[in-house]
């Protein structure tokens, strides 16, 4: 049976008029009774008893009406399926993001998605650091990712989505805790508390490079995985840590105090994604993320 086969003998039978069903469809009557005919055919079986003044079904026409229903149904489905992916309205996105700095930006795009495209499986990734993101972008594995870096490799594309701040996390008895402001240099004595020396671990390079400028090497005595680890080491007296704005919103500890740095201009926050990838649920997502995570002004 083919499917044009199967709307003609559902108009046929809910109509029970051949005039009336080839009206609905928009074909001839002559065309209609061949299709009827070709089928019963095909079926070895009479599916409607005709006279000059009435169209009935037989009981194997009566059978089929509940199957074919079924079958034009699950064709609808399937064309409503394909239709919604080609737009972007399903899928499946993957999405890696650095430190848990990031949570509250994934949080409120995630539930834009959710709430608009129910379709979409928006599958979320954290990771330590940018550069495991970069590479798993190359690889294929994730498909969008958010990072801080100051470098992209060829054949990633980018929009900044938040800038933040510099920050020293200092233990709250700290001689400094209470300044507005440091300078790099009035903690060139200290002992330090980062990331552990990664590639990609930008706080780390930025460390060592504003220190190199204020003519000091930082003494980093620990090394932590994550922002909440660096937190709870400087709370403990180790040391004392760089990090950003953002960690200081959302990683709360009474014992440690965040100073602005005043050497250092705002880092930007980036999405970033495989340039000339062509899924249509992607390209949906990134549309989405304008709504959820605009582009601050400069």
């Amino acid at each position: 049976m083919e499917i044009h086969q199967i709307r003609a003998f559902l108009a046929v039978a809910e109509e029970l008029h051949f005039g009336r069903a080839a009206q609905r469809l928009h074909v001839g009557q002559p065309p209609l009774s061949r299709t009827i005919k070709q089928l019963e055919k095909q079926l070895g079986i009479t599916l409607f008893e005709r006279s000059t003044r009435s169209v009935q079904l037989t009981e194997a026409g009566q059978a089929l009406i509940e199957p074919a229903r079924a079958i034009l149904d699950a064709v609808r489905l399937a064309e409503m399926a394909v239709t919604a992916a080609g737009r972007g309205r399903t899928g499946r996105v993957r999405i890696g993001f650095a430190g848990s700095s990031s949570h509250h930006l994934v949080g409120q795009w995630a539930k834009l998605v959710r709430r608009t495209h129910p379709g979409i499986e928006f599958v979320l990734a954290s990771s330590a650091y940018a550069s495991e993101v970069l590479n798993r972008l190359s690889e294929g594995t994730l498909d969008i990712g958010i990072v801080r870096l100051l470098f992209f490799p060829p054949g990633i594309a980018s929009r900044v989505i938040a800038r933040e701040d510099l920050v020293v996390g200092l233990p709250r008895e700290h001689r400094l805790a209470d300044e507005p402001v440091v300078q790099l240099a009035d903690l060139a004595g200290e002992a330090w508390v980062m990331l552990p020396s990664e590639p990609g671990s930008m706080l780390r390079e930025l460390l060592l490079r504003l220190a190199h400028d204020d003519g000091f090497t930082p003494r980093i005595v620990q090394s932590a995985p994550d922002s909440l680890s660096l937190v709870a080491l400087v709370s403990a007296g180790v040391g004392c840590t760089l990090t950003v704005s953002s960690v200081a919103r959302h990683v709360v500890n009474s014992e440690v105090v965040f100073v602005p740095l005043a050497e250092q201009g705002p880092i930007d926050v980036r999405l970033v994604w495989r340039e000339g990838d062509t899924s249509a649920a992607l390209a949906e997502v990134l549309r989405l993320s304008e709504e959820a995570l605009p582009t601050p002004n400069a």
